[in-house]
């Protein structure tokens, strides 16, 4: 950073919750920052860990800090609640969230600060390099950075390029562009970020994607942690589609469509078995039930030799099954979502506290 420029001041909020395998390193990256060390702060909200997370914190703390590192409880657990008590409490004229799976780049904050004072964007983000650190792990994040993988979602998939985009990880916003949008919805238990940067999108407000703006998430580590990731996110992505009807695109539709295909299928196959009305009629509908699941394990193929082509043909056993579980818990999750919340067509309401400190604390 050059030096006789007045820097704005920031603070990084990173909601955290059982993080001890991450913390470290993610808060060594974090006080890494190449940013004047007098105009940056770092509010750690954590959600009452148990794991050992704040006796690491603590830890680093009591060491010498180039950036004030302050360790605040969230008792209601959910990342929505940490985000507004660490912006309401937070100085800083830019606000950044950052996740403790992830680790930012040495110049993070300075690249964010440069493009907010350019005035032209309202919130700002970069693309994010998915990593494991297993066979396991490094399978799941190959598979995350795909385009069949995960769709259009430009941060994992795209690097290197700069756009005005629908969403971004890990933002920095100008704290008046907050107060614009308001605090973010604790009634999200997840997708926090995609309904906060819808709600920003309708003001007239955007969002850049820049190229030089760049971190690693440490993605998940089994199947099961990976279902239950992708399950909540298509969950609560009705919730996000009933109060942003118009925010949302074709490809979040594509999973619970192809879910719903599939137990058709399944139904049609077993009323074939079950109710055999006559012969002709089985014939039928049994190889129609098969069209499907057939089309579906050809692409999951094809997708998955393609991409242990480019990234190592020692993911290929791996690839299909962490496709399908991306696949298929998205779009069970959505149409657990569609039932769950049936009776909230037409209420956009949510639970956006007031901007004060009295609302969140």
């Amino acid at each position: 950073m050059e030096s006789g420029i007045s820097f704005p001041f920031v603070s990084l909020i990173i909601p955290i919750c059982n993080e001890a395998a991450h913390i470290q390193r993610c808060l060594e990256a974090v006080l890494a920052q190449d940013y004047p060390s007098d105009r940056m702060e770092v509010l750690v909200m954590d959600g009452m860990s148990s794991d050992g997370t704040r006796e690491s914190i603590r830890q680093m703390m009591a060491g010498p800090l180039k950036f004030p590192l302050i360790l605040m409880d969230n008792p209601a657990h959910i990342v929505p609640r940490a985000l507004n008590i660490g912006i309401t409490k937070a100085k800083g004229d830019i606000i950044i969230r950052v996740d403790g799976h992830c680790e930012i780049a040495p110049d993070f904050v300075s690249c964010c600060v440069k493009h907010l004072q350019t005035g032209e964007m309202d919130g700002v983000g970069g693309s994010v390099e998915t990593v494991g650190e297993t066979w396991l792990s490094r399978s799941i994040a190959i598979a995350m950075s795909s385009s069949f993988g995960v769709g259009g979602s430009t941060f994992r998939t795209i690097h290197g390029q700069e756009q005005v985009t629908d969403s971004i990880p890990f933002p920095a916003y100008p704290k008046e562009t907050i107060h614009r949008v308001g605090l973010y919805d604790e009634e999200m238990y997840c997708n926090e970020d995609d309904e906060y940067n819808y709600r920003l999108r309708e003001l007239g407000m955007k969002l850049l994607l820049a190229s030089d703006i760049k971190s690693r998430y440490y993605c998940r580590g089994t199947f099961n942690s990976l279902w239950r990731q992708y399950y909540q996110y298509g969950f609560w992505k009705v919730r996000v589609l009933q109060k942003h009807p118009r925010q949302m695109s074709l490809r979040q539709f594509v999973p619970p469509a192809f879910v719903l295909a599939l137990l058709l299928s399944l139904l049609l196959a077993f009323s074939a078995l079950l109710f055999p009305i006559t012969y002709q009629l089985s014939a039928i509908s049994y190889p129609l039930s098969a069209i499907i699941p057939l089309l579906y394990l050809l692409a999951n193929l094809l997708a998955s030799l393609y991409t242990a082509a480019k990234r190592g043909w020692q993911y290929l056993p791996l690839l299909p099954f962490v496709f399908a579980i991306l696949h298929l818990s998205y779009g069970l999750g959505f149409l657990a979502g569609l039932f769950n919340f049936w009776n909230r067509w037409g209420d956009r309401t949510g639970k956006v506290p007031v901007w004060s400190r009295e609302a969140v604390e």
